[in-house]
């Protein structure tokens, strides 16, 4: 009986492996004390096994909302260009996205009724068409002075247009030209702006482009203000002049630039 009473309390013994920095510790403690640390070492090492077990995984960070606009009703060509106006034309031509907007005036009288918009583009469209021999109408839109937003290049207004407003800097960027003149002291309508604004927005806001930005843009040609080959840094939002030798979009609209940026922006919620 002994023997077996030895026998167990053995392997008992050996089930039982206290580290020998422990040995030492409980040796130098009485029999009590002892007994508590042992409790307590296990409870805490079970604590932490069992906190680690349930802890929770580390979620993923959400990816930032692209800051987009609401987009702003747009006239279709259809209401300035009939068939005995529109001139043959090849496809149009696309970008993989526009990162960039310029500004234009059109350089022509104030002085119309909003009702003669569509009369205005058309004889611009001629004239880009006939005299200069382009394909199309060279700006991707244009804006009245009561704000009413046209249709101008052909080719789909939520697609990339590449399109014929600025030397060097046709590819990914859109034109909007103001209709009219806007030298300085000329009065530059508000809805005009506003509307400027939120074409700017949407059109930016589909690549996530701060308005109040820079974009880097590479000269396609030496007419521009870069040799061909240069990358420019400009203005998201830039005047005609940022990338070519001109006036346009003259003194008093370059003058309200940096307030279409803030609204442009905010309507982003920037």
């Amino acid at each position: 009986m002994r023997v077996l009473r030895r026998t167990l309390g053995a392997r008992r013994r050996r089930r039982v492996r206290i580290p020998r920095s422990a040995l030492v510790l409980l040796a130098c403690l009485p029999g009590l004390a002892a007994a508590l640390v042992l409790a307590l070492c296990a409870n805490g090492i079970g604590r932490r096994a069992t906190a680690a077990a349930v802890r929770p995984p580390v979620a993923a960070r959400p990816a930032a909302a692209p800051h987009t606009a609401p987009k702003p009703h747009i006239v279709p060509r259809s209401a300035w260009l009939d068939a005995l106006s529109r001139h043959a034309q090849p496809p149009p031509r696309y970008d993989d996205k526009v990162v960039a907007v310029f500004v234009h005036h059109t350089d022509s009288p104030n002085g119309y009724d909003c009702a003669d918009a569509p009369r205005i583009i058309r004889y611009l469209y001629a004239g880009q068409t006939g005299v200069r021999d382009w394909d199309d109408i060279g700006y991707n839109f244009l804006v009245d002075h009561c704000g009413t937003i046209y249709e101008g290049r052909a080719g789909g207004v939520d697609r990339a247009v590449t399109g014929a407003h600025t030397q060097g800097f046709n590819h990914r960027t859109a034109g909007i030209a103001a209709i009219g003149t806007f030298t300085s002291g000329m009065a530059v309508p508000r809805a005009m702006t506003e509307a400027i604004a939120a074409l700017a927005a949407w059109k930016l806001g589909l690549a996530d482009v701060d308005p109040r930005g820079e974009a880097r843009l590479v000269s396609s040609n030496n007419l521009s203000r870069y040799a061909s080959g240069t990358t420019a840094v400009l203005p998201a939002l830039a005047g005609h002049k940022d990338g070519y030798m001109t006036s346009c979009p003259g003194a008093a609209l370059l003058a309200r630039l940096p307030e279409v940026r803030g609204e442009a922006a905010r309507l982003q919620g920037r």
